[in-house]
């Protein structure tokens, strides 16, 4: 039996807002994809991603990538493959079980080391904050605040207290690490609550309030160049599943040759959340987000969506008995609005398979109403994909912004 996982990897913390019509056929539809799509292969501002199971070959509308950590100012250095790449968080995460150098730890004003318990919507990670040169492709971010995930310090109770799993093991997250590019240049922001990062003289942690130049940083942020966003391109699913799709993460948004904006379509998001609002059936959803880290469609419940959910292995997913073709719009807070087209198949049949990447997997929200639509994975597949970062200066629109 493969392994099953939704992992919604979208903050849940307050400065990002806590977290993410209809009908049955038999046919799959496009998602309104571009027919003209072209994926960048070359540039130092390119780095290849790929979908293919990661490291565990069971981790079903994942895109992975390699990421380079160094000892700052040094070329001792080590390449951490398989690493999650997460347009729904920002900030490097890395798996200490998957970490060889020794990283300098970020120390409190007091001397004490700093450790983050950072929460998702699968679970937290928690481990110390340290410092390392990030290098993707041709492109560094130098001394970069970067989570190392597992640790033997014991986890303070306000991290508990946010009633989720731990993600600290690679069985857990599935992925060596997470690669967050999302909207934002820090991963909490200026209003972080003091259960986020701690201070750890011993194993009795406390929260304390981190200044945004010290918080885990969006690497991009840092870079020299190329500094304003990022652009995932996936190459289109054939047929609605394959073993694996491969495509490329591009630094920056019109500052070289081939990342120019084009003629896609700029939605502006909430400069606090980074959400914006889609509309299905004539209900808003302003909570909404594009999310590469999550694995499939996550929209309404069952009862509100109209398509039947699935039990035993499969459940936390849409089982349709016939592929289900469903339109819903997105709109920026700029009023852009375009309406996306896109299909859910039975999660059943799809687990069934050994296609790592399926374009109509998806199933209800895991939160309560208002609801919200998650456009995972999926909706990277077949289009270009950028995410502008807030603070930053980028053609179309101010940041935070999506644009495909």
């Amino acid at each position: 039996m493969r392994a099953l996982r939704i992992l919604f990897i979208f903050a849940i913390l307050p400065a990002f807002m806590f977290l993410c019509s209809c009908g049955g056929g038999s046919s799959r539809s496009s998602s309104s994809i571009s027919p003209s799509q072209t994926i960048t292969t070359s540039g130092t501002n390119v780095a290849s991603i790929s979908v293919n199971g990661g490291p565990l070959g069971n981790y079903d509308d994942a895109a992975f990538a390699s990421v380079t950590v160094c000892v700052p100012g040094t070329s001792t250095c080590q390449t951490v493959d398989n690493v999650l790449v997460d347009t729904g968080s920002s900030g490097l995460r890395i798996l200490s079980s998957a970490l060889t150098v020794a990283l300098p730890q970020q120390n409190a004003s007091n001397g004490n080391p700093v450790f983050e318990c950072f929460p998702f919507i699968s679970g937290y990670t928690w481990g110390p904050v340290q410092t390392a040169d990030v290098e993707i492709a041709g492109e560094k971010a130098s001394s970069a605040a970067v989570e190392v995930i597992g640790t033997n310090t014991p986890v303070p109770s306000g991290c508990l207290d946010f009633g989720l799993p731990s993600s600290g093991t690679l069985d857990a997250l599935g992925a060596n690490g997470i690669l967050g590019v999302g909207l934002f240049a820090q991963d909490c922001g200026a209003d972080c609550p003091t259960t986020i990062y701690y201070e750890c003289p011993s194993s009795n942690c406390q929260g304390i309030s981190e200044s945004l130049a010290q918080q885990v940083a969006n690497p991009v942020s840092l870079f020299a160049t190329d500094n304003n966003g990022v652009i995932i391109e996936l190459q289109a699913v054939s047929g609605g599943e394959q073993p694996s799709v491969s495509g490329s993460l591009v630094f920056g948004i019109a500052t070289q040759s081939n990342n120019a904006l084009g003629g896609a379509t700029v939605y502006t998001a909430n400069p606090t959340s980074g959400n914006f609002t889609t509309t299905y059936n004539g209900t808003a959803y302003p909570e909404s987000f594009i999310d590469s880290g999550s694995n499939g469609f996550y929209f309404l419940s069952s009862s509100v969506s109209g398509v039947p959910a699935c039990g035993g292995d499969a459940s936390g997913f849409y089982c349709p008995s016939s592929t289900a073709n469903i339109s819903a719009t997105n709109q920026g807070t700029n009023g852009t609005s375009r309406t996306v087209n896109f299909s859910i198949a039975n999660a059943d049949t799809l687990f069934g398979s050994n296609d790592s990447a399926l374009a109509d997997l998806g199933g209800p929200s895991s939160m309560s109403a208002p609801y919200f639509f998650d456009w995972g994975l999926p909706f990277f597949f077949g289009r270009n994909v950028f995410v502008a970062i807030q603070g930053q200066n980028a053609p179309g629109g101010t940041p935070p912004y999506w644009a495909y």
